[in-house]
């Protein structure tokens, strides 16, 4: 059964929170997990953004967003 869409967060906004982006979008989180980033779970994700995660782990900010976009697109897909 498919889940009513909901909509995504914009991923080019730097003001988008990492807990906004878990919430809206759980799936984004394992490209977080595949880089040892500590991030889904620590109680800083409601002040951080996608570029203080990539600053924090010296992270091309570009290539990461891509990848988290892509694994957004596909969930809202199921």
């Amino acid at each position: 059964m498919k889940r009513p869409p909901t909509a995504l967060p914009d991923l080019d906004d730097p003001d988008v929170t990492l807990s906004d982006l878990f919430r809206i979008c759980p799936a984004t989180a394992a490209a977080f997990l595949r880089r040892g980033m500590l991030c889904p779970g620590c109680p800083i994700t409601p002040f951080h953004t996608i570029t203080e995660a990539c600053q924090a782990y010296d992270l091309d900010e570009a290539a990461f967003r891509a990848e988290v976009s892509g694994l957004a697109r596909a969930a809202s897909q199921l």
